[in-house]
């Protein structure tokens, strides 16, 4: 059963008589939707309202997507920008962003209870970036300024041990110290042909650089922006449905947007501006890690009010990964 409420009111036109309406296709992308990552954030949240009743505080958008957020809120969920806005004896949560150390600490000194949230393979980044700045390496962080995942990353390791690059030139700029003691670390959300291309440039630059031991980008952003690019050169336009601050939503628009396809990223399907499916006749559709399967039938159904829509799902791999809950609330679940 779905953790969200119903969505009423989803086509908010009359259904035209079936003889005027043209046929439309649609390729809908598989993988899409919900990560592990993202369903143990809202689960951690919806347990922590189950144990400690409401209100539950939330330091930051537990994912990126309003209609997540705005459900947990009803169920009981308080978002903050930063714990000073959370009052003593407090429970709260962690975003599945990931926090800087100073965050915990905080909370601690505060006596606040909390749980961390952060997705296990952000959680992972962060303590590769201890590991190298503790053998003495200088981090080359490739990934997006201001984003929450890239704060909490560099919040893990002493100010000046980590730079950020965003592009091939700003390797280019890069002035270290020491290039002889270099390593390179990524944002879990990126894109997977943009970043291939800045660490070509890094170890170009750096030859003796570090390489992580593993992918940083994480298997769902790499695994949704395959699944576009196998229905893209099919299609007319692709829709994504996400969020405009979810950094793998708006990616997988610009994937399908490389392959020569016009794309749009909505949130809802209300923003659908029906001239962008003007002479389509097979739409792409996929979701973000963080929007819900529920959104995307509500596009289907939306579409049907003008088209004679058929459905095609285009599967090109089967995710199983599931991540544990934190101790506490496991037993709970």
């Amino acid at each position: 059963m779905s953790p969200f409420p119903a969505i009423e009111g989803a086509a908010d036109l009359p259904t035209p008589a079936s003889n005027t309406r043209r046929p439309l296709e649609l390729m809908i992308a598989a993988p899409r939707g919900f990560c592990a990552g993202v369903d143990r954030a809202i689960r951690i949240v919806e347990l922590a309202l189950e144990k400690h009743g409401a209100p539950v505080y939330v330091r930051h958008e537990i994912v990126h997507n309003k209609f997540v957020v705005d459900a947990l809120k009803a169920k009981g969920a308080v978002f903050v920008e930063e714990l000073d806005e959370v009052p003593d004896d407090a429970n709260v949560v962690f975003s599945a962003h990931g926090v800087p150390k100073s965050v915990p600490a905080e909370a601690q000194d505060r006596g606040l209870s909390y749980l961390d949230a952060t997705c296990p393979l952000v959680s992972k980044v962060h303590r590769q970036a201890e590991r190298l700045v503790a053998a003495g390496r200088h981090i080359v962080f490739v990934g997006h300024a201001g984003h929450p995942e890239v704060i909490g990353t560099f919040g893990q390791v002493p100010a000046g041990s980590m730079t950020l690059v965003e592009t091939v030139e700003d390797v280019a700029a890069l002035d270290l110290p020491d290039p002889a003691n270099v390593a390179f670390l990524t944002q879990t959300t990126l894109s997977v042909d943009d970043t291939a291309a800045i660490v070509s440039a890094l170890h170009a630059r750096y030859p003796s650089i570090d390489a992580p031991r593993g992918e940083d980008i994480c298997y769902a952003t790499s695994n949704r922006q395959a699944a576009v690019k196998a229905i893209a050169d099919s299609c007319d336009a692709v829709l994504v449905i996400g969020a405009p601050n979810s950094s793998n939503s708006v990616r997988l628009v610009e994937v399908a947007e490389r392959q020569g396809v016009r794309a749009a990223l909505i949130q809802r399907a209300v923003e659908l501006d029906w001239a962008f499916l003007d002479g389509v006749g097979t739409l792409g559709i996929t979701a973000g890690a963080s929007a819900p399967e529920l959104l995307v039938r509500e596009l289907v159904d939306r579409l049907a009010t003008r088209f004679d829509v058929v459905e095609r799902e285009v599967e090109t791999t089967r995710e199983s990964i599931a991540f544990k809950l934190p101790r506490g609330l496991d037993a709970a679940a």
